[in-house]
């Protein structure tokens, strides 16, 4: 082309899949490429594969996910270490209680004992008192009364000292005297034999108050000791004391209640 400067241009052309720089002289042949160049149809392209881009989001929702995970494992931490924090302390609260109970258990078994020493002090203290209130119900049955225990003095064997026996009781003589003496236990009939015996001159007070029968006599003693039962069912006797010497008698007579159910001695 005469007078026309034709500045090459310089186009890109696919071939295959491997681009190239073709220097194209004659733009109209750029526009035309039939008119100059002998160009092949050029191969179809495949189009480029898109990559699919995922959005952020989707990210964010595995973000998510994760941080859901581990919280509900720190949940699971929290409730596990609560579990074991409960369980610790209610072991504390029953060795606690362990201990509360074994300390009462002691001081009960403590109180038991004492409480058996109570109970053993106060069965002896019963059993004492039951055994005087036994004494004294006896006592209550059958009571003790001294009677006679003022000294008397015979002057010789025509003096004598007479005391009655009362009825429905043991008659307990107890005597000591200075000097030898005569004792007897005589009914009121021997006595009259004695006393008769005395008036008609047969013999002193001293030989006639023992010599006239007796129920128990003690002759040229200085102590008598005898328990006479035989005035428990019967008012009839009477104790006679003489002595051959002046003597001081001593006395420690008592009597108990005793009552015989049927008549006794003289009376029968």
């Amino acid at each position: 082309m005469a007078g026309r400067t034709v500045r090459p241009q310089r186009g890109l052309v696919r071939v295959g899949e491997i681009m190239t720089d073709v220097v194209i002289d004659d733009p109209a042949l750029a526009a035309h490429p039939a008119a100059g160049l002998d160009a092949a149809p050029l191969p179809a392209v495949p189009p480029t594969p898109r990559v699919e881009q995922f959005d952020r989001p989707v990210r964010a929702q595995a973000r998510t996910g994760r941080r859901l995970w581990t919280a509900a494992l720190a949940f699971a931490v929290l409730v596990s270490a609560g579990g074991l924090a409960l369980l610790y302390n209610d072991d504390l609260n029953f060795q606690s209680t362990d201990r509360a109970l074994t300390n009462q258990n002691v001081s009960l078994q403590g109180q038991n004992l004492a409480l058996q020493g109570q109970l053993t002090t106060t069965q002896g203290t019963l059993s004492t008192a039951q055994s005087d209130l036994a004494a004294v119900k006896a006592e209550l049955a059958h009571p003790h009364l001294g009677i006679w225990n003022v000294g008397q003095t015979l002057q010789g064997p025509t003096y004598y000292l007479a005391a009655g026996v009362p009825d429905t009781f043991t008659y307990h003589l107890r005597l000591k005297s200075s000097g030898p003496m005569n004792v007897s236990i005589v009914s009121f009939d021997q006595f009259s034999t004695a006393v008769k015996c005395i008036e008609n001159g047969v013999g002193n007070t001293d030989y006639c108050m023992h010599h006239s029968g007796a129920a128990n006599s003690w002759l040229g003693v200085t102590t008598v000791s005898f328990d006479f039962h035989q005035a428990e069912g019967c008012a009839a006797y009477m104790a006679v004391i003489t002595a051959p010497n002046k003597v001081t008698i001593t006395p420690d007579v008592s009597v108990t209640y005793n009552p015989a159910s049927h008549a006794t001695g003289t009376c029968t």
